[in-house]
């Protein structure tokens, strides 16, 4: 009896010699990311210890270097050297269609990122035979190059993530890197399905599983790929929110049987981890918050406009946040799917001089507005202000206009806040409800002065509304804050009020209180027919004009009048942070001015929306 002949698939040299240079180069990939990230992770928290070991008025850092007078000083070349990285990097910007933008630093970063990915995936493409680019090298290695950066994408897409605890940039400014970085994979892995499906599936006469799961996950990355742009993504955001979810679960799970025949199963399970990890962290914000006794937090919405609910929330006394944070909601009786979380910046701040509950002569402390009710001693109230669109943010309109409470569950509070203490100016703009992020950093800076941590020696809101019943948002809010106000800190309010019916009469103050004498400043104004008369309206140092701030002529203003430091933190729509970016480049802040004793000037943008 003659047994059967069996043929064995024997690998070519070729094949055995990209297998090791596949494996080794996919780890090499991580080493110069690595030494990239540990790069940046030395500057920033060296920047941090020093901030925090320094008191704000003895700091001696590079930006303080400046003459006191007019004339040209290479002492401030440093300081130059720094804002003209600054102009370049992050306020010059590339206007792309779809209301997109990218600034310098995002260029770079993402052209490097591309570079570096394509230079590991060609390299060493050259076969025993010396054919250069052979496919048996590239094909497979674009593959295994893609799928290591895997663990990466997932970092970048979570709320918690050791990038951010790394960089100093939070995670909502990641998003970027996120999305730019899941194309570039997304090409690789096509470069390597295309070589598979040219060279290699011809000579399979069945699929075998390993093919079928890396079809599988190629074709969900593809409508991931496809329900990720910009277009859609901002129209239909929940719905791209869903496919997202289920199309990388499924990525994954098929990638991770896909590359287990080949041993890279390394660059796939840590996803589930850190994935699970970010999800464990957020649970454990829900439960201490919102679900351990005497945490129950519930909320009630009031309709100030059509477009425009006004959300309080009461939470524990152990709940804290600093002023720019966000928090996501989850209210299962007003989404449409139980356990929808939906981010919204705070617009309350966490602080015992704002937030008395005292009936004493310090009334004025008192941040909450707009509520007959006390809050008790155990508890506070996060206030938000919401743009009414579709979806999550109409049914809070109709939760208002029924005027009911709802139970909420809260997930954060999440944000790497910039540290404004050691700035000479502060100027902070905001458009519509981007109040919320300003006002909160308003009465930090105001307390801080107060209490001998901020050098801050002028501090100017500028604020851009449709019409003047936005004003009582914040009207008692800022009156009380303007009480408080220091002698050594010099406070400017401009508030602008754009839509086309408004009724404002300029030099008309209406009566209130005597502030005190260091809120005073430039002439004031009011506005007819707002009802009662406005507190705020009887500061001097709050102006309330007609049409657009003119932004550029502000910051121009404001950078000639000389401080050593100058802050600008603006949060608003796409249009004024084009415009404030603009009005920061050259020449208001370029380095000449600087040395010839200009001051150094930061800029720190909070953007909101989908995009």
């Amino acid at each position: 009896m003659v047994e059967p002949l069996i043929l064995k698939y024997v690998p070519s040299k070729d094949n055995i010699a990209a297998s090791k240079l596949n494996h080794l180069d996919s780890k090499e990939v991580w080493y110069g990311i690595g030494l990239f990230l540990f790069i940046i992770g030395i500057f920033n928290w060296s920047f941090i210890l020093y901030s925090k070991l320094t008191p704000p008025g003895q700091t001696r850092d590079l930006e303080s270097i400046r003459t006191t007078h007019q004339h040209f000083s290479l002492s401030c070349l440093p300081t130059a050297l720094l804002n003209l990285f600054r102009v370049v990097m992050f306020r010059w910007t590339l206007h792309l269609p779809f209301d997109l933008s990218i600034n310098g630093a995002e260029i770079v970063l993402m052209v490097a990122y591309i570079i570096y990915l394509y230079i590991w995936t060609f390299t060493h493409a050259t076969s025993l035979g010396k054919t250069k680019l052979d496919w048996r090298y590239w094909s497979g290695r674009s593959g295994i190059i893609a799928t290591s950066q895997f663990p990466l994408l997932t970092a970048l897409g979570t709320k918690n993530n050791i990038i951010s605890v790394i960089t100093g940039v939070s995670y909502e400014k990641m998003n970027f890197l996120h999305r730019m970085m899941s194309r570039v994979v997304f090409i690789l892995l096509w470069v390597h399905s295309g070589g598979e499906i040219v060279h290699v599936l011809p000579r399979m006469k069945h699929l075998k599983p390993w093919v079928i799961h890396g079809i599988i996950g190629i074709i969900a990355f593809s409508i991931l790929f496809i329900t990720s742009v910009r277009p859609i993504r901002r129209k239909a955001y929940e719905l791209f929110f869903y496919i997202h979810f289920a199309m990388v679960l499924i990525m994954l799970v098929c990638g991770y049987y896909h590359v287990k025949k080949f041993k890279y199963i390394t660059f796939i399970w840590p996803c589930f981890l850190i994935w699970g990890l970010d999800r464990i962290i957020r649970l454990c914000y829900v439960t201490i918050f919102s679900c351990l006794p005497g945490a129950t937090m519930n909320a009630t919405a009031q309709l100030h406009s059509e477009q425009c609910v006004h959300l309080h929330v009461t939470c524990p006394k152990h709940f804290h946040w600093s002023p720019g944070q966000s928090i996501y909601l989850i209210m299962p009786s007003v989404s449409l799917i139980p356990f929808e979380a939906h981010p919204f910046t705070i617009a309350s701040f966490d602080s015992p001089t704002f937030n008395s509950n005292s009936s004493t002569t310090m009334e004025s402390k008192a941040l909450t507005e707009g509520k007959d009710q006390t809050i008790g001693s155990d508890r506070k109230e996060l206030v938000f202000f919401i743009n009414v669109q579709n979806g999550f943010t109409l049914q809070l309109k109709k939760l208002a206009q029924r005027k009911e409470n709802v139970k909420v569950f809260i997930d954060g509070p999440y944000g790497l806040i910039p540290d404004l203490r050691r700035f000479d100016t502060s100027v902070l703009i905001a458009g519509g409800t981007g109040i919320s992020y300003v006002l909160p950093t308003f009465l930090s800076i105001i307390e801080r002065v107060q209490n001998g941590k901020s050098c801050c020696q002028r501090l100017v809101l500028i604020w851009a509304v449709r019409d003047e019943t936005c004003i009582s948002w914040v009207d008692k809010t800022l009156s009380k804050a303007l009480h408080l106000v220091p002698l050594s800190l010099t406070v400017s309010i401009h508030i602008h009020v754009t839509g086309q019916h408004v009724d404002i009469e300029p030099g008309i103050a209406q009566e209130a209180p005597e502030p005190e004498e260091s809120a005073k400043g430039s002439s004031s104004a009011s506005a007819e027919g707002m009802g009662e008369k406005n507190e705020l309206l009887g500061f001097p140092s709050v102006t309330i004009e007609k049409g657009r701030p003119d932004l550029i002529k502000i910051l121009q203003e404001e950078v000639d009048s000389g401080p050593k430091r100058l802050s600008v933190s603006v949060c608003g729509s796409s249009e004024i942070v084009k415009t404030v970016r603009k009005s920061l480049c050259f020449p208001v802040s370029s380095p000449s001015k600087v040395l010839h004793g200009g001051p150094s000037v930061s800029l720190f943008i909070e953007s909101y929306g989908y995009a």
